[in-house]
């Protein structure tokens, strides 16, 4: 059967014909990656490296494919749960040429640095289906023009609220800063609950909470898309940050979230022990099933004069530059990023799939009625700087604001502002 795929396919090259996917389309339909043609990669057991899956969702889905291809049976390799950790442990494996991964799970700022490195090799666009994919996602994935990656879940931040609380107190979900900390502020003293928190640990999601406190001020983003500029307006910057710092001086941020994540901001949540909550949509499964059940809800994130603006998430699939089976590899990147695997992947994992059509399927909503709403906020997400050096701007940035938020508080936006400035200018100079 393998033999048969493999001259099928090499028969579809020859005849110079390369056809789009829909749903599971059987790789044979779809030509052989060009790009992949010269090399030396082969068939065979391969390995997919990706973070931690805290949702237990993965391991299934891999199964189905291991079921149809008893010769190419893939191997998950989880990495730990912070970004920051992951993107360590994949450079030092990459850096030693080690043909250990595969396939990539990359975080979708991170696509610039592992191709002008080499880590990974450009993909035959004409096999993925990318006009049906959600065109933000689409964007993080290509870099100088080449298409390094596959876009296999996107994301942006929503505001999860305790609908019950707000009911009783006769409040509507925020849609600016003012009402979510009269509201944080009024659900605390009432019910000896945190008011609201996000990531505030410093490492990648603190960045990530900046940026959108950043932009959701009408500030603009922090850097250019291609991160050569510091493109912020100062003065709308500081009102974003004084967003974050003063609920910590004030107390309706808790203090104990200066070291949430995901997982610990999800779990403060789910487990009654905040108002408000800012994660990515992974979080809602679980939390439908733990002990508050049906009492919540999602919205979008707030900004000073409305809805405010999230930073593109996500993840695509990448091959390794180093792999040594990157035909069965390439292969699984096409299967796994189908319309059918993508539907497993929101219905089994809650995470944002990539096709368009998804998000507007009745049967999907009537599950997941926050569709509509992730879908408009990733739509309107501002995607983070394209830069080879991205860990230096998201460390330089958690660094300026991380120790703002600890008391004695002594820092002012202004100083905050001013210090991202200086760093960001140093980075951008050192290219």
């Amino acid at each position: 059967m393998h033999r048969l795929l493999l001259a099928a396919l090499a028969a579809i090259t020859l005849a110079g014909c390369a056809a789009g996917a829909a749903g599971e389309t059987d790789p044979a339909d779809l030509g052989e990656p060009a790009e992949l043609t010269a090399r030396s990669g082969g068939s065979g057991p391969f390995t997919l490296v990706i973070g931690r899956d805290t949702t237990a969702y993965l391991q299934p889905l891999l199964d189905r494919w291991n079921r149809d291809h008893p010769a190419e049976q893939v191997t998950l390799l989880e990495l730990p749960e912070a970004a920051d950790e992951q993107r360590a442990q994949m450079v030092a494996n990459l850096q030693a040429k080690s043909d250990r991964y595969d396939v990539l799970g990359l975080d979708v700022v991170w696509t610039a640095e592992f191709a002008d490195a080499g880590w990974i090799v450009p993909l035959d666009r004409s096999l993925f289906p990318l006009d049906r994919f959600l065109q933000p996602a689409v964007g993080t994935a290509v870099y100088r023009d080449k298409l390094w990656a596959v876009p296999y879940t996107s994301n942006a931040g929503l505001l999860y609220y305790r609908k019950d609380l707000l009911a009783k107190e006769g409040f509507t979900p925020p849609t600016t800063w003012a009402q979510l900390r009269e509201q944080a502020r009024a659900l605390h003293d009432e019910y000896g609950i945190g008011g609201y928190a996000g990531q505030f640990l410093a490492y990648e999601g603190l960045t990530v909470n900046v940026a959108e406190a950043v932009q959701s001020a009408g500030a603009g983003p922090i850097l250019s898309r291609d991160g050569t500029q510091v493109t912020m307006d100062p003065a709308k910057a500081e009102t974003g940050l004084d967003f974050l710092m003063d609920g910590f001086r004030e107390g309706w941020i808790p203090a104990e979230s200066l070291s949430f994540k995901e997982e610990e901001s999800r779990l403060a949540f789910q487990e009654g022990r905040l108002a408000f909550a800012r994660n990515w949509p992974h979080a809602y499964g679980p939390a439908t099933q733990s002990e508050i059940g049906e009492k919540f809800a999602v919205t979008r994130l707030p900004g000073l004069d409305g809805p405010g603006s999230s930073s593109l998430g996500g993840a695509n699939l990448a091959l390794s530059a180093y792999s040594k089976r990157q035909k069965s590899a390439v292969e699984f990147i096409r299967y796994f990023t189908g319309l059918e695997n993508q539907r497993r992947v929101l219905t089994e994992g809650s995470f944002p799939p990539v096709w368009t059509e998804l998000y507007d399927d009745p049967a999907l909503i009537e599950r997941f009625p926050y569709l509509p709403v992730l879908k408009q906020s990733i739509l309107s997400a501002t995607p983070r700087p394209a830069t080879a050096n991205y860990d230096q701007v998201s460390l330089a940035i958690a660094s300026a604001v991380s120790n703002a938020l600890i008391p004695p508080f002594e820092e002012s936006s202004g100083d905050v502002v001013a210090s991202m400035r200086d760093q960001l200018n140093e980075i951008i100079r050192a290219r």
